[in-house]
């Protein structure tokens, strides 16, 4: 019996994939739990298509995201903060005030939690931040801290 999963099957096989099965398995275990729903020709070909719009979806969010990337590293991020005597900052730069700053001047929203920054940023000057956009897409932001103007 042929069946096309709708989910992770030890043993069996991947959600999304058409496998080959024992008759009373299928009828038995996998359908009646909802784990699998038999191949007809229609279910196949629905699932084919299923997976070409996924993929061309995934194509479209990875050249979205490289477009993205290439902006956000053309040209340096500045952000001005309160400095006190001697140059040091009040509090510090986190990831958090890294992403509004990026929405502000570039336009695109990057999600806090997606910005690595291994300790907040407690000096003036120039830093490197790395931004994980997509899976296997980074942008290298250029992060410029000045003192506020009083």
């Amino acid at each position: 019996m042929k069946v096309i999963l709708l989910a992770d099957v030890k043993s069996v096989g991947k959600k999304g994939q058409v496998v080959d099965v024992a008759d009373g398995y299928g009828q038995n275990f996998l359908i009646p739990r909802k784990l699998a729903s038999p191949a007809t020709a229609g279910a196949v070909k629905r699932r084919t298509k299923e997976m070409a719009d996924q993929s061309s979806k995934k194509a479209r969010e990875l050249e979205a995201a490289e477009a993205i990337a290439e902006k956000l590293g053309s040209k340096p991020l500045t952000i001005k903060v309160k400095v006190g005597d001697g140059g040091k900052l009040f509090g510090s730069v986190t990831s958090s005030d890294i992403a509004s700053a990026v929405k502000a001047e570039f336009g695109e929203s990057v999600d806090k939690k997606k910005i690595h920054l291994p300790k907040p940023i407690r000096e003036i000057g120039e830093h490197q931040v790395k931004a994980r956009l997509y899976k296997g897409v980074q942008a290298v932001l250029k992060v410029k801290v000045e003192a506020e103007e009083s």
